[in-house]
């Protein structure tokens, strides 16, 4: 009798843990897409030119981890759209994103290491986030792309970059 109210007991302890990792990954998906919907939603008001109304929505789905808000939310901040220029929060938010592998931010990234936008100037970090970003399997080559561009063009910090990244 007592090995079956253990069996018991247990499974129903093992209900209870089921049932709540199941609601962990059901509030984690719900939490990613929400995120995600947000982030399409404040791009569209950015990318409208509304930054006003786009900072705020971007800032809650970076808050969420979303890599993509996360890099635009930084872009706000280095180029005071929608909210204050403040470079150290733009080099904070481009980081995040970033260690995510998000290339964007990786080439802003390097480019604030390059430069000492928002941190102190760091060669070796610069190159080791701009390599990141044209290696990037995502956007690398379009990145790569669009540097060799505004080099051919004149642009003597595309220039650089090309050179601190060996291409």
């Amino acid at each position: 009798m007592k090995k079956i109210s253990k069996k018991i007991a247990l499974g129903g302890l093992g209900r209870f843990f089921f049932i709540l990792l199941l609601s962990l990954f059901t509030l984690t998906t719900a939490h990613a897409q929400d995120a995600k919907e947000l982030y399409k939603k404040g791009k569209e008001l950015y990318d409208a030119k509304k930054y006003n109304e786009a900072f705020p929505i971007l800032k809650t789905a970076a808050d969420k981890g979303n890599k993509k808000a996360q890099y635009r939310v930084g872009r706000c901040y280095a180029k005071g759209k929608g909210v204050k220029e403040d470079k150290t929060i733009a080099f904070q938010w481009y980081t995040k994103s970033a260690k995510q592998d998000y290339a964007k931010a990786q080439y802003a990234l390097g480019r604030c290491y390059m430069k000492g936008n928002g941190t102190t100037a760091d060669p070796q970090k610069a190159k080791t986030w701009l390599s990141k970003a044209i290696k990037n399997p995502k956007d690398g080559d379009e990145i790569l792309k669009e540097i060799k561009e505004k080099a051919k063009e004149g642009d003597e910090d595309a220039k650089n970059i090309l050179k601190i990244v060996g291409k």
